[in-house]
């Protein structure tokens, strides 16, 4: 939260807006400080008791009751729109809201002698995953497996384990990132756990991924498409606001040529093709989310292994749809987007701030705003999933 002192703006955690907190100024760099709530002297209606501790890993908004979570990203939304880009939205933007227990799909944890956490925020200290019941039960007790197996080992051979999941949590592989002189031949036993399906590693720069054991793709059928994905491929994080999601993406193309740019395994590749939007190109550069999207498609979808930045067709799409990461769109990408000079432009993402730079751009090159709609894939955390429709 924002407080200002002597002119001075300070980042304020732990608080929320109208309350009156003792803070303790942590950090001061160029004018700007950083803080701490460690007392509460005028306590907001909205406040919740017994939060976990908000420097853990997505919890820094869990001292806050969760309507009011949403009316923030909702001003959140707004604001980065008016400040980075310029731009009055004609409504307040409705955030869509998730259960906070058990939401996520996709998980990255660290390893530190063999115990497996969050980082708390601005450090490399562990924190318990469990405490912030992001994670289901099940999963907790496959992180507390792991843990045991790892403590059985005399030396460390893992730094991070990347954890994913379908929907229901019948399928969960597992990933493990190797440190530089990991043995792996020692992890299949410790991998090999009630409540994993399957088990790969690699060194964190290596393409190359070694299977342990059992499968380490997770499936999910979304709006009829069949979506298979590997453990180290990029894909949304929510399981309860998948499908509202992808269905309000869905919604807004147009039937006609369809390009996906950021493509990852075909999520909205795939659920737009079984709503009749045809001719479809789906763009993805990162090479395994690329081999899931190729498998997915099964010749019904054109795929291209390029970067957005490269991608060049001379077939005008009726629509285009952009997930980028959370950087946004490079100026290359948005370039590439605006020569498309399609109608309608759909995009998806999880930074609101680059999402108001890019926007400028595209009002500026003559689209307008069509719709604007955001989804709390975040509980908890400051960040929210925001989609932007523009047309022309």
């Amino acid at each position: 939260m924002i407080a200002r002192h002597d002119g001075a703006i300070v980042f304020v955690s732990g608080a929320i807006p109208g309350e009156i907190v003792d803070a303790e100024v942590e950090k001061v760099q160029r004018g700007t400080a950083w803080a701490a709530t460690r007392g509460v002297i005028e306590r907001s209606a909205d406040r919740v008791d017994g939060a976990p501790d908000g420097a853990c890993g997505g919890s820094v908004f869990a001292h806050i009751a969760y309507e009011r979570q949403r009316q923030l990203k909702s001003a959140i939304v707004e604001d980065a729109f008016r400040r980075i880009g310029r731009i009055t939205l004609q409504s307040p933007v409705d955030v869509v809201g998730s259960p906070v227990d058990g939401y996520r799909m996709r998980s990255r944890l660290h390893v530190r002698e063999a115990r497996i956490g969050f980082f708390r925020e601005g450090t490399h200290s562990l924190c318990d995953a469990a405490a912030t019941r992001q994670l289901r039960d099940d999963t907790v007790d496959v992180i507390r497996r792991l843990e045991a197996g790892f403590a059985r080992d005399s030396r460390q051979q893992v730094s991070d384990i990347e954890i994913a999941e379908n929907v229901d949590g019948s399928q969960r592989a597992i990933h493990f990132e190797l440190l530089p002189d990991a043995d792996p031949s020692r992890l299949t036993s410790v991998a090999q756990v009630e409540g994993v399906s399957g088990a790969s590693c690699a060194h964190p720069e290596n393409p190359r991924t070694m299977e342990l054991f059992g499968s380490t793709t997770v499936s999910d059928d979304i709006l009829g498409a069949r979506l298979n994905r590997h453990v180290r491929s990029f894909f949304q994080g929510n399981r309860y606001l998948l499908t509202p999601l992808v269905e309000w993406v869905v919604r807004h193309v147009s039937s006609g040529p369809l390009v996906d740019l950021y493509a990852g395994v075909g999520l909205f590749s795939l659920t737009a093709k079984n709503a009749g939007a045809a001719p479809i190109t789906a763009v993805e550069g990162d090479p395994f989310a690329c081999r899931d999207l190729t498998r997915n498609a099964g010749g019904d979808v054109t795929v291209l292994e390029v970067p957005v930045e490269k991608f060049r067709t001379r077939e005008k799409p009726t629509t285009v749809i952009v997930d980028p990461p959370r950087t946004g769109m490079s100026r290359e990408a948005l370039a590439r987007v605006i020569e498309l000079d399609a109608p309608g432009v759909v995009y998806v993402s999880c930074d609101v701030a680059t999402l108001a730079r890019d926007a400028r751009v595209l009002l500026d090159a003559g689209y307008r705003i069509a719709s604007a709609r955001a989804f709390d894939l975040f509980p908890n955390t400051a960040h929210v999933e925001t989609i932007i429709s523009f047309s022309r």
